[in-house]
């Protein structure tokens, strides 16, 4: 007993000692000054203390409702039965990314039953992929199907000018979506462009884009926050289950309720690696542009939401919308509907689709109404040059078009497109994609005699080519690729700069040849170019199988057809005379239409 005593005043004999002086004080000052004015200054320190607690209180909520403000951010929930219209039904285009999520959905419904059998649900889900092909419609889809609290924010939303902010929404984020989860059995926070605030520490210079949080690490402060989030020790963080553990009447390990994470991005390769452990966002999803098959399935989804023709040829415009996401598509079909609406139709054509399609890609179609007969001249030759290397020397690709029309600002172009898929390309392909780029300038200084600044774009064009020919794919006589080389090292050596200039004029030199062998032909396309102004790939096939004009096959086709403009502003000063290979003029065929003054007449049809 006196041993208990003597323990108990060691170990708080600071405040025993405390308390004795204040009760000798009091003492003290009744025998001195009298009760009644003890009780007066006893009144007044207290008074004094409530103010000043009162004033310290009102500035700690003040400063705490600030930062509640403050961390809010900018989070759009949907609770379990809200309508939000998209579920897996409503995702097309890629049936594996709908199978794994449909897994996921099939944990989360089960969470405690899979937990039982051991298992551990996953913390979270990192969707890759360019912009626009559904990573945020899927993260919808897997939050309606699931059933479970969906939470939507834009990872940029979190940054703020005043340190420790951002933190803050994190946490509040968080906070929520646990407390939900606990009620629904799981919850999902989608948080999109999550590079915003989760790129590797040994890249940023204190992150965080505010004024604060930019110069103070603001933004290391939110990965941090984040990953502790994401990945959280098992300890009891309502606080019921805090007061219950405290009393003894909940033992055994704490239990974190299950919030999925789903991040988005274009450039996962920017994140640190911290986030992508195990036990963060160990599931990775990359979600690309669908392939043909995929995008049959997209366009007949949002084709069945129009009235169209019902003899639409839904493989053709899969054809034609090779790289196109989901969101492309939609936005295309929409477009033909409005084009549609006002052509005087209540349905939509392939003729619809084609049109906003084009406009999409090439721009808003303005015929130049002022433009002079030299000036068309020029640019029917230069567009012809292309079309001529495109149908002879690309059998796997399909002459779509060939127009002098200006678009957005392309004077005139002509573009074909891919007859079948592929992902990769022979020397052959890359050969002859220099040739077409090339084309224009053999035209020009073929049939006009001179050459023109409008060759800007193609010469970049055939130079990457080139490039990529020894520097990056190996088929010249090197292995040495640029790509292992830090960017900008020492740039091109002068030995590969020769024989790229070597391997540019060898295909100039071989367009130019073939351009001159079919002058008759050239010369036919660009006057029927200069009548009409515009002419579609069956038209210039049809004028060379009528004149026994054949191509042969130089291998598989490319992903991609290759599109040729003369940009805007690009014109240049020179004779319009039609000299030869050998510098005499090549005369037009017998055959040969003349172009007329009433060609400008005709720029709008």
């Amino acid at each position: 007993m006196i041993g208990g005593v003597l323990g108990f005043i060691g170990r708080h004999w600071r405040g025993i000692l405390l308390w004795v002086l204040v009760a000798i004080g009091f003492w003290w000052s009744v025998a001195t000054f009298g009760a009644g004015n003890v009780l007066q200054i006893l009144f007044l320190i207290f008074a004094t203390l409530f103010q000043l607690a009162f004033a310290i209180l009102f500035v700690l909520i003040q400063f705490v409702a600030l930062f509640w403000f403050l961390g809010r951010g900018r989070v759009y929930w949907i609770m379990p039965g809200g309508e939000t219209g998209i579920s897996f039904k409503d995702y097309r285009g890629n049936e594996q990314v709908l199978e794994v999520s449909a897994r996921i959905v099939t944990l989360l419904r089960g969470v405690r039953d899979f937990k039982r059998m051991g298992g551990e649900v996953s913390r979270g889900l990192l969707l890759i992929g360019p912009p626009g092909t559904g990573k945020t419609y899927l993260a919808q889809a897997i939050a309606t199907e699931a059933g479970v609290p969906f939470a939507y924010a834009s990872a940029p939303g979190f940054q703020n000018m005043f340190m420790g902010v951002g933190n803050l929404r994190i946490m509040m984020l968080y906070g929520k979506a646990r407390r939900l989860a606990r009620k629904y059995g799981s919850a999902i926070i989608f948080i999109d462009e999550i590079d915003a605030v989760g790129t590797a520490r040994t890249s940023q210079m204190g992150g965080g884009m505010g004024m604060m949080g930019g110069m103070f690490g603001g933004g290391m402060g939110m990965l941090n926050t984040l990953l502790l989030e994401m990945d959280p020790p098992n300890v009891d963080t309502s606080w019921k289950a805090r007061i219950l553990r405290r009393l003894g009447l909940r033992r055994g390990k704490a239990i974190q309720p299950v919030v999925l994470t789903i991040g988005a991005t274009n450039i996962a390769e920017v994140l640190d690696q911290a986030l992508l452990r195990p036990g963060r966002f160990d599931r990775k999803i990359t979600i690309d542009a669908p392939d043909f098959d995929g995008r049959k399935d997209v366009i007949q989804y949002y084709m069945d939401k129009v009235r169209h023709d019902p003899d639409i040829d839904i493989d053709k415009i899969a054809a034609d919308t090779v790289g196109y996401t989901p969101v492309s598509i939609k936005y295309l079909i929409n477009e033909a509907a409005v084009v549609a609406h006002f052509e005087g139709r209540d349905y939509v054509s392939y003729t619809d689709f084609s049109e906003a399609r084009e406009t999409n890609e090439w721009g808003l179609r303005q015929p130049i109404r002022s433009m002079s007969e030299k000036e068309r001249r020029r640019l029917a030759y230069h567009e012809t040059g292309h079309a001529i290397a495109m149908a002879l020397l690309q059998p796997e690709n399909e002459l779509y078009k060939v127009t002098i029309i200006r678009y957005g600002s392309a004077l005139g172009l002509a573009a074909s497109t891919p007859l079948e898929e592929r992902y990769t390309q022979s020397r052959e392909e890359i050969l002859s994609e220099i040739k077409v780029a090339l084309a224009s300038r053999a035209a020009e200084e073929l049939f006009l005699g001179t050459g023109l600044t409008g060759v800007t774009s193609d010469l970049q064009q055939a130079t990457r080519l080139a490039m990529g020919y020894f520097g990056f794919y190996g088929m010249g006589n090197s292995f040495y690729s640029y790509l292992a080389m830090p960017s900008g090292l020492g740039g091109i050596d002068p030995d590969t700069k020769r024989r790229i200039e070597a391997l540019l004029d060898e295909q100039y030199r071989e367009v130019k040849q073939l351009l001159a062998e079919h002058a008759d032909e050239v010369h036919i396309i660009s006057e029927r170019l200069l009548e009409e102004l515009e002419l579609h790939g069956e038209d210039v096939k049809e004028i060379l199988e009528s004149r026994g004009v054949k191509r042969e096959p130089v291998g598989v086709a490319a992903l991609t057809g290759y599109t040729s403009g003369l940009a805007l502003g690009q014109q240049s000063n020179g004779p319009s005379d039609s000299p030869g290979p050998n510098g005499n003029p090549v005369d037009p065929p017998d055959n040969q239409v003349e172009s007329s003054e009433e060609t400008d007449g005709k720029s709008d049809s």
